[in-house]
Order: C-alpha cells, then structure tokens, then sequence
C-alpha cells in the first residue's frame, strides 16, 4: 500500500489509500450531507460500518439544532468502527471555484481539526472531503486541504500526533501525493 508521511511541527502528516472505516484513530470524518443522513458515498460507508449507533447519534444531532451548515462539524460515537469517534462536517458543492469554495473547504477541515483537539483527540483520518457527489476536483481539493492542515498544524505545534488522508482511489491519492509535493517545495 502506497503511504507518504511527513512531519510537521511534532505532529505525522500521512497519505494513504485505503478505506476510512477500517482507520484504528481516535476520530474519523465524515464527509457528510446537511441533514447528517446516511447518504452515498463515504457517509453511507461509514453509516453502515458503524451500525445504528451512529445513525442514531447523528439523527438526535440533527433533531437537536437542524441543518448542519457548510464548514461546521459535529461529534457522534463511532458505533462498531475501530476508531473511537466520527467527527462528521459539510465541505462545499463546487460552483466552479467562484463561490467561495477554497475558503468554505479550508473551513471544513479547520473546524474538524479544532473539534479534535478540542476533545483531547490525538490522531484524525479524513478522506476527501467535496470530491464526490459534491463534484470538487480533487486536485483542487487536495492543495486546499493540505494548505489548511498543514498551516492549523503550525498553529498547534504538538497538540495532534497524526493526521492521515485516507484516499480511496489511487487517483485520489496521486492527486493528493503531487499536490503535498508541490506544498512542500
């Protein structure tokens, strides 16, 4: 399996491909929809590997304060999945970059970074987020995403040990390992 990792301020930067409900980390993200339903793609995976459990703590979310809006993120349990929490978020459907999509993208992954550390969480695995059915280009995607972890990373020196993306494809992951290469220098 093709891995890239890095090391930024005390905290493991990871690429990987692979499956992210089968990651053994403290919290998993969730790319999911408004209303925090099952879904297609990587919120239905995760629904159906972490059984009712985490169906039914996102519902009660969703009851509770409605809509989940672009940017923000939430904490459900992560049922039957290895990792002990789902951190579930709203990245942007792409308009065509004019829309504010880089920004809104960045957001998505700060808030989830800042909801884990905030909950004493020490190692998150994200896919990517907004490159599925909300159409993103995932290369695009991926200098976003990578941007706004590595600069939240030289933030909070020390307060993550690791942060992995976890690609499905290996598309996902060659556009994700070229765009850390072009972030790196």
């Amino acid at each position: 399996m093709e891995r890239v990792e890095a090391e930024i301020e005390g905290t493991r930067l990871v690429l990987v491909q692979g499956d992210i409900t089968r990651q053994d980390v403290g919290a998993i993200v969730n790319a999911a929809n408004p209303q925090l339903t099952p879904g297609g793609g990587v919120s239905g995976a995760i629904h159906r590997a972490g059984g009712p459990e985490v169906t039914q703590a996102a519902a009660a979310i969703h009851k509770g304060r409605g809509r989940l809006a672009t940017g923000e993120a939430v904490i459900t349990t992560a049922g039957k999945l290895p990792a002990n929490w789902v951190i579930h978020t709203v990245g942007p459907v792409w308009h065509g970059g004019e829309e504010g999509e880089p920004e809104l993208l960045a957001r998505t992954y700060r808030a989830c970074l800042e909801l884990a550390v905030s909950r004493g969480i020490k190692s998150i695995a994200f896919p990517s987020i907004s490159t599925g059915v909300y159409g993103y280009p995932v290369q695009e995607a991926a200098r976003v995403a990578l941007r706004a972890i590595r600069d939240f990373l030289r933030a909070h020196p020390g307060e993550l040990a690791e942060v992995r993306m976890v690609l499905f494809s290996p598309a996902d992951f060659a556009a994700y390992r070229r765009a850390w290469e072009e972030l790196s220098g």
